[in-house]
């Protein structure tokens, strides 16, 4: 076997009939210029400066690119828009091949980059690109009139999927507009300066109606008449002690009578007061008792007199009085539109805040922090306030447009509930500190002047002049912070309390 040799070797190349290998070369190509964006978007085959090698003096090479779609590449964020490459004078001239640049340009991306100014260099072949600004993120400053100058869609989307899924909104709790059951309470009075409603530790609701007082046990709605005072007095006030087993019993004639819940006795009647005796408050062993006399007086069970102390600082009938958590302040309110803070330690106020237009009866102490203190102004002022007693500092007010009658501050969440007479009548509960309302409730046709809360926190008892009381559950439990089931207890209903 022999070798074909190279000149006998045949063509490896399928060639059309009658061509010979030798006939075929290859003419090299160089660009003069670096191809530019706008050049490879003109229509005019003359604006490709690119001219065979036999033509150019000098040689360069081309590398290669990777040009991307521009429908979906924002170069104007990354600062890839490449330079204007030079065009030779063609008989048209240099500024018209210009103009056509930026008009194109204009069209493309926006009016932003038809300026020369916007933008920056970055070609390919034989120059050298700005390293400075590939792969360099740049804030998106589109005018208007670009078609990238609305929001990013990727940052819109990026903001609103973390937003979602790290704190998603929760769902407003839903307060029931309508009460869960309605007592009638004939004789109830419509006295803005009484209490005649309190709910024991015990589950067991005491009603001063007239001249008795009545116990509806909310286990069994069991109905019980106390007392009765007789003709010649009255029932002007009711508060039970914090273990629920006693109850105290402010009369018409000045009055203090304390009663046994469960045996109906009297145990005591203490003296003092020259007049009516329209609040009470207990603390674990002190009675404190406000009357129209204007004076307040404080009862210690465990002697023999009808009072130990007697604080004298309002000028008009006492009306409001709540002692806070820990026992240690006692903050009174009257009709003089003054509220007082006292102390153990004196039998002097240890703060006057006189901020109110009004007369202050309704008082609360938050239970969640310590010299928190709320309370509420009458028909010329309709404020709730909020104040720092360790400094007497105002915190906070909100106009409530209506007379304050009663306030009563949620023990499971962060939340105050506020009844109200002129005008509206209507029951507010308020998410603190932002004082944001959580519901507004209405049922009553005269002023919610008394206002009671279940052993659980969950509920509330509202009284007023029309002779109802009605139960709302307003407030979540403090475990499943979801409301109390409608049970058969709570169903619809009117039922009398005597």
């Amino acid at each position: 076997m022999t070798m074909d040799s190279p000149k006998t070797r045949k063509s490896c190349l399928n060639l059309p009939a009658g061509m010979s290998g030798t006939s075929l070369h290859l003419d090299t190509f160089s660009c003069s210029s670096p191809l530019s964006i706008s050049n490879l978007a003109s229509p005019s085959k003359s604006k490709l400066s690119c001219s065979p090698s036999s033509t150019s003096k000098s040689s360069s090479t081309c590398s290669d690119r990777f040009i991307p779609c521009r429908s979906s590449s924002r170069l104007y964020a990354f600062g890839l828009v490449d330079k204007p490459s030079p065009v030779k004078d063609n008989g048209g001239g240099g500024n018209n091949n210009e103009a056509y640049s930026r008009l194109l340009k204009a069209e493309l991306f926006g009016s932003d980059f038809a300026s020369p100014s916007s933008s920056s260099p970055a070609g390919c072949g034989s120059g050298s690109p700005s390293t400075s600004n590939i792969l360099r993120f740049k804030t998106d400053s589109c005018g208007p009139t670009s078609p990238f100058s609305s929001p990013s869609t990727l940052g819109r989307h990026r903001n609103d999927f973390t937003s979602d899924t790290s704190t998603p909104p929760k769902p407003p709790r839903k307060v029931p507009k309508t009460p869960l059951k309605v007592l009638d309470a004939p004789s109830l009075q419509d006295d803005f300066y009484l209490n005649l409603v309190d709910w024991s530790s015990q589950n067991v609701l005491a009603v001063g109606l007239g001249t008795s007082v009545y116990l509806w046990s909310a286990s069994n709605s069991k109905v019980t008449r106390l007392c009765d005072l007789g003709p010649h007095d009255g029932v002007c006030s009711v508060q039970w002690t914090k273990e629920g087993s006693y109850i105290s019993i402010g009369t018409c004639l000045g009055q203090v009578q304390i009663w046994d819940g469960t045996r109906c006795k009297r145990v005591r009647t203490m003296g003092g007061h020259q007049t009516r005796t329209g609040v009470l408050a207990w603390n674990s062993r002190i009675l404190a008792s406000g009357s129209r006399d204007r004076n307040i007086l404080q009862h210690d069970m465990r002697v023999s007199n009808d009072y130990i102390s007697q604080l004298v600082g309002h000028k008009s009938e006492v009306c409001g009085l709540k002692w806070s958590s820990d026992d240690r302040e006692l903050a009174s309110g009257g009709n003089d539109n003054q509220l007082l803070i006292w102390n153990q330690h004196s039998q002097q106020p240890a703060l006057r805040l006189t901020e109110h237009t009004a007369a202050v009866k309704a008082i609360s102490w938050s239970p969640h922090q310590s010299n928190l203190l709320a309370s509420g102004g009458g028909t010329a002022d309709r404020c709730i306030r909020f104040w720092n007693t360790t400094n007497g500092h105002q915190l906070n007010c909100i106009d409530t447009g209506s007379q304050v009658c009663n306030l009563a501050w949620s023990k499971n969440v962060n939340e105050i509930v506020s009844t109200h007479g002129y005008s509206q009548n209507q029951i507010m509960v308020w998410k603190y500190p932002s004082l944001t309302k959580v519901a507004t409730l209405t049922g009553h046709t005269m002023r919610v002047l008394y206002l009671a809360m279940s052993p659980d926190g969950q509920t509330i008892v509202t009284g007023a002049g029309d002779e109802t009381l009605r139960f709302w559950n307003i407030f979540p439990s403090i475990k499943a912070h979801t409301p109390v089931k409608d049970t058969g207890l709570w169903s619809m209903g009117r039922t009398q309390i005597r």
